[in-house]
């Protein structure tokens, strides 16, 4: 176990996001901003379910060299409002929202973990031409005609209750789907930035209602055959949720021009196990779109 921050971490944490927020559809929608130089193209990332921004709060100072940085809450997430019904397409339009309120331009790139890979894919779909690229994290696209081992339409968000003290919640933070991490400091981290103040005491900060006010699809393998911005996979090697078999389905909807980037020694939360390991692989992957051209063929 590790619960005392190495420096890397305490160094990333000390450059100071700005706090934003803009109005998306009639909810205000809460974002982090990291940016040294106006003038860069935009990265933008999506946390998952039950998360918020904060979970890239120790990432994303490692990529401003070249991006201005932004990371957001969704709608029913973190310090966002919630919503009476949600859907992929509205996400999808909050993700272009925060883009157009830190004024980036037509060469974003958006990161999306595990339903946030949904949501960014949604946004590549939708938003093609505001897009170079987008990365899905750990967030598997299944076949049509997957055997799954729990219903999928079931959130494995369990509703909340209210700790009389922070501390008695922040001692029930644990992640979900759930997983060891040995990184201590950084559930420490990201678990104090889940919580909120409220009558009786503390609670969490995610709606804990979404997916009943959620609109599925079931059509994610379709879509990412349509996709025609550039397209990464990066995912846990020992992640339960994506199996060789998946990533190989992913492949043959994608094409020999996607990189598959497995991270060693990593779960489904894997930039939590293995989070140095997996800046330099995404660091490593945006040099080289940055330096090459999109060969990807639509038919």
């Amino acid at each position: 176990m590790s619960d005392t921050p190495p420096g890397w971490f305490t160094r990333a944490l000390a450059i100071t996001p700005q706090d934003r927020q803009v109005d998306v559809q009639g909810v205000p929608i809460h974002y982090l901003y990291w940016a040294d130089d106006e003038t860069k193209p935009g990265l933008i990332f999506v946390h998952g379910n039950g998360a918020h921004a904060h979970w890239w709060s120790f990432l994303a100072p490692y990529f401003m060299s070249h991006y201005r940085v932004a990371a957001i809450d969704l709608s029913g997430a973190g310090d966002s409002g919630y919503r009476s019904h949600y859907s992929p397409d509205q996400f999808a339009a909050e993700v272009v929202g925060i883009a157009d309120d830190a004024g980036f331009g037509d060469d974003l790139i958006v990161v999306g973990h595990s339903f946030g890979g949904f949501i960014t894919l949604k946004t590549g779909l939708l938003f093609n031409e505001r897009l170079s690229g987008i990365v899905l994290v750990d967030s598997a696209v299944r076949p049509p005609d997957f055997k799954w081992e729990r219903d999928p339409r079931r959130s494995p968000i369990k509703p909340k209750r209210v700790y009389d003290t922070f501390e008695e919640a922040l001692g029930r933070f644990r992640l979900m789907p759930p997983q060891d991490c040995s990184n201590e400091y950084v559930l420490d981290y990201i678990g104090r930035h889940s919580l909120k103040e409220t009558d009786g005491g503390w609670t969490w900060k995610f709606d804990d209602q979404m997916f009943n006010k959620f609109e599925f699809g079931d059509n994610m393998h379709e879509e990412l055959a349509q996709l025609k911005c550039r397209v990464a996979v990066m995912y846990g090697e020992n992640s339960y949720l994506f199996s060789q078999d998946i990533a190989d389905f992913m492949f043959e909807v994608l094409d020999e021009s996607v990189p598959f980037v497995g991270i060693p020694e990593a779960q489904h939360h894997l930039f939590l196990d293995q989070p140095m390991a997996f800046i330099s692989a995404l660091r490593t992957m945006l040099a080289e779109w940055r330096h090459s051209k999109p060969d990807r063929v639509m038919v």
